[in-house]
C-alpha cells in the first residue's frame, strides 16, 4: 500500500523522501550568497527570527529539505526522519515557533554528523550548545533551553511546513549563511542560480562605481523625481 492510500493515525504521517534538485545545481547554489539569491527570488521570502548556533560565519548549509512537522516540544518524528535522510539532505523542522522545550540536542548532533546531513533548520529550541558550535554542522533555530523534548508524537514527515516564516516544501533547495535562511523551489533552482549569477555580476558592476566614485546620480535621483520631489 503506497504512503498516499494508508490510514494515518490523525497527527501522524511519513511521506517518502523527495530528491529535490540536480546535484549539480546544489552544488554551484554553495557559492551563492543568501542575499544574493533572496534578492533574485523579490527580496520578501526566507526565514526571519531564527540565528546561527554553529560557530563559523561563512558556513554555508545548502541541500535538498527532509520536512518535519512537530508537536511543540516533541522529537519522537524527528528521531524517525533521521533514519530517512540521505546525505547533503537539510532537516527542516516546523517546531511551531516554541523554545519552551529543546527539539535537538549534542546526542542528536552525533546522529546528523554520522548521517552527513548538510545541516538544520529549526523553528524551535536546541540545547546542548557547546556541541553544535563545533564545526561540521551547520544549524540555525529560533532559541534554545535546557529543557529536553518528550517523544510522544503526533508529527509529521515530508508534507509542507512553515518554519520561521518561509514555506518550504520536501526537496527544496535550501541555502543558510550567516545572513539567514531562503528555500528555493525544487522546480525552479536551475532558473534561480542564473538569475542570482546574473545579479552578482550586477553588485559587482555598482561595487566599482561606488569604489571608484563614479556612481550615476540618475540611479536614485530619478525615482525621487517620479515621487514630486524636485531634485
Amino acid at each position: 500500500m503506497s504512503n498516499s492510500a494508508k490510514q494515518w493515525p490523525a497527527g501522524y504521517r511519513i511521506n517518502p523522501r523527495v530528491p529535490g534538485p540536480e546535484a549539480e545545481v546544489v552544488e554551484a547554489f554553495k557559492s551563492i550568497p543568501v542575499a544574493a539569491i533572496g534578492d533574485s527570488m523579490s527580496r520578501n521570502v526566507g526565514t526571519l527570527g531564527l540565528r546561527q548556533y554553529h560557530a563559523r560565519l561563512d558556513a554555508v548549509l545548502c541541500g535538498p529539505a527532509v520536512t518535519v512537522r512537530v508537536r511543540p516540544g516533541d522529537n519522537l518524528m524527528i528521531h524517525k526522519a533521521l533514519m530517512m535522510v540521505q546525505p547533503g539532505d537539510v532537516l527542516v523542522i516546523d517546531g511551531g515557533g516554541d523554545v519552551s522545550q529543546a527539539l535537538v540536542g549534542g546526542l542528536m548532533r552525533t546522529t546528523c554528523v554520522a548521517r552527513k546531513l548538510a545541516g538544520l533548520v529549526i523553528d524551535g529550541a536546541i540545547r546542548d550548545l557547546c556541541e553544535w558550535a563545533e564545526e561540521g554542522m551547520p544549524i540555525f533555530a529560533r532559541g534554545h533551553t535546557h529543557r529536553g523534548p518528550s517523544k510522544d508524537g503526533p508529527g509529521e514527515i515530508n508534507v509542507p511546513v512553515s518554519c520561521a516564516g518561509m514555506a518550504v516544501l520536501p526537496g527544496d533547495l535550501i541555502v543558510g549563511d550567516a545572513d539567514g535562511v531562503i528555500a528555493v523551489p525544487a522546480a525552479d533552482a536551475a532558473e534561480i542560480l542564473q538569475r542570482s549569477r546574473a545579479h552578482l555580476v550586477k553588485e559587482a558592476a555598482i561595487r566599482e562605481s561606488n569604489r571608484e566614485g563614479t556612481a550615476d546620480p540618475e540611479r536614485f535621483d530619478a525615482v525621487l523625481r517620479a515621487k514630486g520631489l524636485p531634485v
